[in-house]
């Protein structure tokens, strides 16, 4: 949320929808609710849900939602709104943020070898970094370039 925040006053976006939007953005994934895959429709979903509960104004609602729904990289969707790619490169910038839990993943979920682990963290950074909006790409150039010096030994 910190990252979003600071790209939403940085952008001039509606801090509010990116504040709920951080918040609600992966809200189905502990949830037993559709596949992991779909976590993104059916956390748009949820966020309706908790935001009616609340009385939150339709309007605004409907643009948390979007946030939620289009936060994937992954799927490559539209961000129609500065909010919704706000949401969706600070979703990536957390993966720039913990590091050691991608290579947790690779070495202790997966059970890849040191190449083979380090190869795969190195891949989804690059991917990471690749999915960012053209302005927060710029942003974060030189935090990348160091950290595959540093943790990839490449110049």
């Amino acid at each position: 949320m910190e990252n979003a925040v600071a790209l939403a006053k940085k952008y001039g976006a509606d801090v509010e929808i990116v504040e709920l939007g951080a918040l609600l953005h992966d809200i189905a994934m502990p949830s037993n609710i559709g596949p992991r895959e779909e976590h993104h429709i059916y956390g748009a979903k949820i966020a309706e849900e908790l935001l009616t509960k609340y009385n939150y104004p339709q309007d605004k609602m409907e643009r948390v939602k979007q946030c939620v729904l289009n936060h994937r990289g992954s799927k490559d969707l539209p961000r129609n709104t500065i909010e919704e790619e706000i949401i969706a490169d600070a979703d990536v910038i957390a993966h720039f943020d913990s590091i050691p839990a991608l290579f947790s993943l690779a070495f202790k979920e997966l059970s890849l070898s040191l190449n083979e682990g380090t190869e795969f963290v190195k891949k989804k950074l690059e991917r990471d970094y690749n999915k960012l909006s053209d302005r927060t790409r710029n942003l974060l150039e030189e935090r990348y370039s160091n950290i595959r010096k540093v943790l990839f030994n490449e110049q």
